[in-house]
């Protein structure tokens, strides 16, 4: 069970990392208006995902990906909490949006299991 959750937990960031550069639009969208650089900040977290995801997998690099997603889902919290509470993301219930933000800490739990 646990190799199984690791390989779904890489399969995760790989798929989202790959994905910003597929739909960076939306990722673009729930960037604080305070962080600058918001594409370059795109593609640097994208990239980062599918090599921390890479890591994941291999026993040598394991626990420093893992690391590095924790400091990673860290970085991105401001997206999620700016999602939360601004007015633009309306059109999603609020549950959903609040829902974000326990889930960085689920998630956080999650690539600690591998550090």
């Amino acid at each position: 069970m646990n190799n199984l959750s690791l390989y779904i937990q890489a399969f995760v960031y790989i798929a989202a990392g790959i994905n910003h550069f597929i739909s960076p639009k939306m990722y673009l969208s729930i960037m604080p208006p305070y962080i600058p650089a918001h594409n370059l900040m795109v593609v640097l977290s994208g990239i980062a995902e599918v090599i921390l995801g890479v890591g994941l997998l291999f026993p040598a690099t394991r626990s420093l990906s893992a690391w590095g997603l924790i400091l990673l889902l860290i970085a991105v919290f401001p997206a999620n909490l700016y999602m939360a509470t601004s007015s633009r993301f309306r059109k999603f219930p609020a549950w959903l949006r609040w829902a974000r933000l326990p889930l960085q800490g689920v998630l956080i739990w999650w690539a600690y299991q591998y550090t």
